[in-house]
C-alpha cells in the first residue's frame, strides 16, 4: 500500500525556519524523483524544489532559491525540505509528489502526492 505523508508545517514568524519532512512507504523510493510544490489560497500549484533519484541534482524555483534546500535519506525513505528566512508570500499549502520516470517542476510529471501541510509566514 503506498503511503506519502507530509510533517513539520505550522506557523512561524517572517525570517524564522522549518523543516517539512515527506515520509513515503509502499514503492521504491530510492528509484524516484521527487518534488515539492506548494499552493497559496487562491493560486495556482507551482514547483518549488526537485532532487532527482541519485540525489545528484536539485533543482530550485527562482523564489526560494538561496533559502530552501531539498534533501533525501534513501535509508529512510524520507525527502526533507529546510525552508529558511521565510516570508509572507511563502504560506501555502506544500506537497510532496514523486516520479519515476519525469524530473522537474511541472506537477502533471508526478504521479504518487502526499496530502499536503499547512506553511503559515505571519507575524
Amino acid at each position: 500500500q503506498v503511503q506519502v505523508v507530509e510533517s513539520g508545517g505550522g506557523l512561524v514568524q517572517p525570517g524564522g525556519s522549518l523543516r517539512l519532512s515527506c515520509a513515503a512507504s509502499g514503492f521504491k523510493f530510492e528509484n524516484y524523483a521527487i518534488s515539492w510544490f506548494r499552493q497559496a489560497l487562491g493560486k495556482e500549484r507551482e514547483g518549488v524544489s526537485c532532487i532527482n533519484s541519485d540525489d545528484e541534482v536539485t533543482y530550485y524555483a527562482v523564489s526560494v532559491k538561496g533559502r530552501f534546500t531539498i534533501s533525501r535519506d534513501n535509508a529512510k525513505n524520507t525527502v526533507y525540505l529546510q525552508m529558511n528566512s521565510l516570508k509572507s508570500e511563502d504560506t501555502a499549502v506544500y506537497y510532496c509528489a514523486f516520479s519515476p520516470s519525469y524530473f522537474g517542476l511541472a506537477s502533471r510529471g508526478y504521479e504518487l502526492w502526499g496530502q499536503g501541510i499547512q506553511v503559515t509566514v505571519s507575524s
